[in-house]
């Protein structure tokens, strides 16, 4: 569309009086667009130009081809102006091997959305200028940004601010800075009996000896912490208390506040990876809510946003722990990516973050309900708000027969074994998420409950 001088035909739908007078505008273009009478590819009018044409000001027409930016309708190019983007569509589905063994997010289908996450990245070379790639940034990020995780996290987190939020590249370098600090080799770190793989690996990277708390329906035992603190005086406890990978338990009210005034008495530190915090709509305090003081919380995005920022939010109990553990960053990984920071931090401000969230939320409780559908309750231990679940096995089965079974009908899954510090339970994790579809999915989920049903004897391909 070719600015001519003449107002364009669209322009007459326009009502001022009628809301916003932007929102008039952007609903006539988009209406435009919906027609076909503004084809992708389209220039649309400058916005002086424009705002000349139609007798308003500059700002109004801006907040307009803004609004239609967000709503992955139009993108800009540097010194060319503002065209209608084509359509675009939700990432390309397989239909061969169900791998069920990473636990990540499932894909949602949403083409807007999808389109407003990347023309929000696209405008990143409108607006940020060279500097964003040409210079190093500080090591724990921005002010800007990290004013923007603390936005972030004070959800939940209502007394955190800017001063004590540290960027990481990712949970994982969060929580090797974190453990870095506060253990050294040869030292003791408590954690649940199942703990996360990728912690597991850490402390032996670092060599420091992990010691596993029993669980149950509520969580961790305090009186097993307790009576762990007596006889081995642990550096740190590590948990996951909201959504625990892999059991999905979620850690009780009473039971937060027990291990905590179990760690005040003994001085013992949490580490509180926080991965899933924010995907229950209704959640538990955190930890760091209830102790910030000895509380060393971790927010990473990965669950919860997208895996590819690999940007993680960490809240630390005070100046000289944030001094500490910026030190180590510092020295292991220089300083998180300043792209993925101020992508980051540019969808949680334009919420982009927010509707991410809420579509990863509506895929999670369907995919909840295929699973729900196909395997028996008895056997399952789960979570609707979490995208993971956790398979329990009965006789004569046992996790490395089960897992190699169900390997060999292209479908991967979990054993116990990556989880468990001491005896593995005869159980898998499975992840909702890794299937590109829900038909993908109820296929693999399929595959699941057949195997349930035979025997290993009957399973077996051995000649």
């Amino acid at each position: 569309m070719e600015n001519d001088g003449q107002v364009p035909d669209w322009a007459q739908s326009i009502k001022k009086g009628d809301g916003p007078v932007y929102l008039a505008i952007a609903n006539a273009i988009s209406a435009e667009i919906a027609a076909g009478r503004l084809a992708a590819g389209t220039c649309l009018p400058a916005q002086r130009a424009l705002a000349e044409l139609l007798g308003l000001d500059f700002t109004t027409v801006s907040r307009a081809y803004a609004e239609l930016q967000r709503r992955g309708l139009t993108h800009g190019r540097v010194g060319q102006g503002t065209y209608v983007r084509e359509a675009r569509t939700a990432p390309a589905r397989t239909n061969e091997a169900v791998d069920m063994g990473m636990n990540q997010p499932p894909l949602f289908d949403d083409a807007d959305l999808w389109a407003r996450m990347w023309d929000g990245v696209a405008e990143l070379q409108r607006s940020a200028g060279p500097s964003l790639l040409l210079r190093y940034r500080e090591t724990a990020g921005t002010d800007a940004d990290r004013r923007v995780g603390a936005q972030w996290l004070s959800r939940r987190l209502p007394a955190v601010s800017a001063d004590n939020v540290i960027l990481c590249p990712g949970a994982q370098g969060a929580l090797l800075a974190v453990t870095s600090v506060l253990a050294a080799p040869g030292d003791t770190i408590c954690a649940e009996s199942l703990t996360y793989p990728g912690f597991r690996s850490l402390a032996a990277h670092l060599r420091i000896r992990l010691l596993g708390l029993p669980m149950d329906a509520q969580g961790i035992d305090p009186e097993a912490f307790e009576r762990i603190c007596h006889r081995e005086k642990p550096k740190a406890l590590y948990c996951v208390p909201t959504l625990h990978n892999p059991t999905t338990t979620t850690l009780s009210l009473p039971r937060r506040k027990a291990l905590i005034a179990v760690a005040r008495q003994f001085g013992v530190p949490i580490i509180e990876d926080d991965a899933y915090g924010a995907l229950p709509r209704a959640p538990l305090p955190p930890l760091a809510a209830l102790a910030p003081e000895i509380v060393f919380h971790i927010a990473g995005l990965s669950k919860c946003l997208s895996p590819a920022l690999r940007i993680a939010y960490l809240a630390v109990p005070d100046g000289r722990s944030a001094s500490r553990i910026t030190a180590v960053l510092r020295a292991t990984t220089l300083m998180v990516s300043p792209l993925n920071a101020i992508i980051a931090s540019r969808w949680i401000e334009s919420g982009i973050a927010d509707d991410v969230l809420a579509a990863i939320r509506e895929e999670t409780h369907a995919r909840q309900a295929i699973a729900a559908n196909l395997l028996r309750a008895d056997a399952v231990k789960t979570d609707p708000e979490a995208f993971h679940l956790w398979l329990s096995l009965s006789e004569p089965w046992t996790r490395g027969e089960f897992v190699e079974r169900l390997r060999s009908s292209s479908v991967g899954v979990v054993a116990s074994d990556a989880f468990a510090l001491g005896h593995a339970p005869q159980a898998v994790r499975l992840g909702l998420g890794a299937a590109a579809t829900r038909d993908e999915l109820r296929r693999g989920l399929s595959i699941v409950a057949d195997v349930l049903e035979q025997s290993p004897a009957m399973s077996s391909t051995v000649v």
